[in-house]
């Protein structure tokens, strides 16, 4: 856990990923989940992911479990939502993260940098960059390590978009996930700040949420 606080265990997403609560249909048609490439993953896989692999492609390529991605997503939001949301920060240091994070962000009223995260921000007072998260969302734990680490640090716990070769010691909710993919990031984004806003009770049956996964998509 990346928690140090032992007054932070109130906080802990423990307690959603024991709780199954059967199974439930996907928040999506899983068509949408295979056209982005939400469940392909790389050739090479972590022993931490192992159990989020559905099966290996005859290239080679690792296949994710949809359905623990689905139930990750909905437990994320659940999640995030404990928090104020200008405590929670979320990063992108992958190029095809980046505007799907800003969306995320400017929408669910989260935090993000406009830039690279500079180093210190979660840890150095004396920078203009800094801040004071209570919770931390990265879209890659490798390419995001900076930010991973400052967390550890400051005892914030970690909701993190994890492929198959991540290691996932560091991240409390994981999300397994293809986080490389230009479309797989743009849905994976689109859809938990769907989901944020429904815990939010800002997204209703009256106030449907009207934004597509090409809002959150980098164009090419």
């Amino acid at each position: 856990m990346a928690t140090s606080d032992p007054s932070a265990a109130l906080e802990s997403p423990d307690s959603l990923l024991a709780d199954r609560r059967g199974e439930m249909d996907l928040l999506i048609p899983e068509d949408l989940y295979l056209t982005s490439g939400v469940h392909i993953g790389t050739q090479q896989k972590s022993a931490s992911m192992r159990k989020f692999i559905h099966k290996v492609r005859y290239d080679g390529l690792y296949v994710l479990d949809l359905k623990e991605t689905d139930r990750r997503i909905r437990l994320a939001a659940k999640f995030l939502n404990r928090f104020p949301p200008g405590k929670v920060l979320a990063v992108s240091q992958r190029q095809y993260g980046q505007k799907p994070v800003r969306i995320f962000a400017r929408t669910v009223g989260a935090i993000t940098f406009s830039e690279r995260f500079v180093p210190g921000s979660l840890t150095n007072p004396e920078l203009k960059e800094f801040v004071e998260p209570k919770a931390l969302l990265v879209t890659d734990p490798a390419t995001d390590m900076q930010a991973l680490s400052e967390a550890m640090n400051v005892g914030i716990p970690v909701v993190g978009f994890c492929d198959v070769n991540n290691e996932t010691r560091n991240v409390d909710l994981v999300i397994p996930a293809n986080n490389k993919g230009r479309a797989a990031l743009a849905l994976l984004y689109w859809l938990l700040t769907r989901e944020l806003l429904r815990e939010q009770g800002k997204v209703t049956p009256e106030s449907p949420f009207t934004m597509t996964v090409e809002d959150f998509q980098v164009a090419l």
